[in-house]
């Protein structure tokens, strides 16, 4: 097979000003976003203390490690770095305090969240870019804040009260190296999942890169939140063996790479890792190698049952009988009465909980094997209205049915806005979480839409409010379905990550002695607390109810 060598920027097809949207004033592209880890030895410590030739100083209450707060820059202090970031970056449009601008990377539509404008925003080309953007930092003891894809559900980039650098890296989009032979490719962190799919497909290239959260979402993103999608009961999650290597610029303004590009590695422990799911805390990824999947045939069938967990069973059935599954989706009834409400469908659907399967193999012959098992499987288990798709362009229709799930479920509750969240579980005890969720949501008043990834245990609600006293029983119902998931022996966060929403879980869902570690991992890499403060790690048992 041949082996390109490109430099060129994905297409960001699904929205050409995303990418460069913080240099505008207009901020209404973002309406449409409504909604492992190996010890860290001595050897790192001490790297750690000999980088910075500074004490290193107490960590804050903001990122849990210690009640101490972090000793940043004076306003005064900041001005320069402002001033210092500018004279660096003389290029039209590199830097940005434009008010706009500066909301625009600082807020998001998760209202519940805290979040602030940005002091400045600045927009690297390179590598070479972040380094002198950390080292400014470092100087002036500025907290950092990557920025890219701006998909996240979790406050990732919010803005801190009090100001600091946020780094846009979406203009870091290129594809760097195609390695066709390898099923590998290495790009920036700003190229999108989907422009690389593309991609390849124009270029003849039968592979992809199988890991599909939203649309828009960036492989510097996707690392950092270890995020998954539909695919992931086939394909497994980003942090699987999908991010080969990193190229990261660590708070001390060094520049490491975690390996090399082979497709396994057993020397050492795996340092890649250790920044899948850092959400920016630990290092700003600037440059990775992704390993890619055969593109394979696929059809779509789908089907109604008369519970979820009669839908469970026949999920959990064909996923052992060892089908080509690709996704298995479970669609609740109140989606599948949104779905037929909104009125972007062919057809009229069943108001019953549903799945949607997309199958996946090497041939027709395949294809119809696995539609005959899933058909008798599906029956057995008293589902009903079998359908599968007759062309690939029905296939295509039935599918986006499932992809709209945002957008269909909004039209459930007139001039209403939505919290999105995900929980996930062990497979067999999804259908409790369910069953009680709704019954929760129900006895709250509240209209909601459940779209699970029930091959994984995984499901997402969308929850729908009008006012700030609706919003506020929204809230209460996300507490009880987080804590009712943990009590499961499951997860807060599925795919989206921790963020500032998630990060009170951390204590009940992880244990004590696995957040303090991940504490003293983040102690050592920044001590001085600059890269996004304020995320993923929680408030220190004691100060808790102060």
């Amino acid at each position: 097979m041949p082996h390109f060598k490109h430099s060129f920027h994905t297409s960001r097809s699904l929205s050409d000003g995303l990418a460069r949207a913080g240099k505008t004033k207009s901020t209404q592209w973002r309406s449409f976003l409504d909604v492992g880890l190996g010890l860290v030895g001595s050897g790192l410590l001490g790297y750690s203390f000999a980088t910075w030739n500074v004490k290193p100083v107490s960590s804050t209450d903001e990122l849990g490690v210690a009640d101490e707060k972090p000793q940043y820059g004076s306003p005064e202090d900041f001005a320069k770095a402002i001033e210092e970031l500018k004279t660096t970056f003389p290029s039209d449009g590199a830097v940005s305090t434009d008010p706009d601008v500066l909301h625009a990377h600082g807020f998001s539509i998760i209202r519940y969240l805290p979040a602030a404008a940005h002091s400045v925003v600045i927009f690297p080309q390179s590598t070479e870019d972040v380094v002198k953007v950390v080292k400014i930092a470092t100087k002036y003891r500025m907290p950092i804040v990557p920025y890219s894809g701006a998909t996240s559900l979790e406050g990732h980039f919010h803005g801190r009260d009090g100001g600091g650098i946020c780094v846009d890296m979406s203009e870091m989009d290129r594809i760097i190296e195609i390695h066709e032979a390898d099923s590998d490719i290495v790009c920036q962190p700003g190229a999108l999942w989907m422009d690389i799919n593309a991609m390849l497909a124009e270029k003849g290239i039968p592979l992809f890169f199988p890991i599909d959260p939203a649309p828009t979402a960036t492989i510097g993103g996707m690392m950092s939140t270890g995020c998954s999608g539909t695919n992931a009961v086939r394909y497994g999650t980003a942090k699987g063996e999908w991010f080969l290597n990193a190229t990261v610029v660590l708070p001390s303004g060094e520049v490491i790479k975690t390996r090399q590009r082979s497709r396994k590695s057993s020397a050492g422990f795996d340092t890649t890792k250790l920044f899948i799911g850092a959400e920016g805390t630990l290092g700003i990824i600037t440059e990775v190698t992704i390993r890619l999947a055969p593109l394979l045939p696929t059809n779509v069938a789908v089907a109604q049952f008369p519970d979820v967990r009669k839908a469970t069973e026949a999920s959990i059935e064909i996923m052992n009988r060892g089908a080509g599954i690709q996704c298995v989706e479970l669609c609740d009834d109140n989606f599948m009465r949104a779905t037929n409400k909104y009125g972007q469908s062919q057809r009229k659907w069943p108001e019953k909980d549903s799945l949607f399967f997309k199958f996946q193999g090497p041939s027709q012959a395949s294809l119809d094997e696995t539609a005959q098992i899933v058909k008798e499987v599906v029956k057995k288990h008293g589902g009903t209205g079998f359908e599968l798709a007759a062309s690939a362009e029905e296939a295509a229709e039935l599918w986006a049915d499932r992809k709209n799930a945002l957008y269909s479920g909004m039209a459930l509750l007139e001039g209403s806005k939505g919290r999105g969240t995900d929980v996930c579980v062990p497979v067999s005890r999804l259908p409790e979480l369910v069953y009680e969720t709704k019954k929760d949501l129900n006895a709250l008043g509240i209209v909601s839409t459940i779209v699970g990834h029930i091959g994984d245990g995984n499901f997402h609600a969308l929850l729908l409010f009008r006012d700030e006293r609706e919003e506020n029983v929204v809230n209460e119902a996300v507490h009880n379905m987080v804590e009712l998931a943990i009590a499961l022996d499951g997860t807060c966060t599925g795919e989206h990550g921790v963020g500032i929403g998630k990060r009170e879980y951390l204590y009940e869902e992880l244990g004590e002695g696995t957040v303090e570690l991940m504490k003293t991992i983040k102690q050592t890499i920044d001590p001085l607390g600059l890269f996004n403060p304020g995320k993923l790690y929680p408030e220190p048992i004691s100060s808790k109810g102060k």
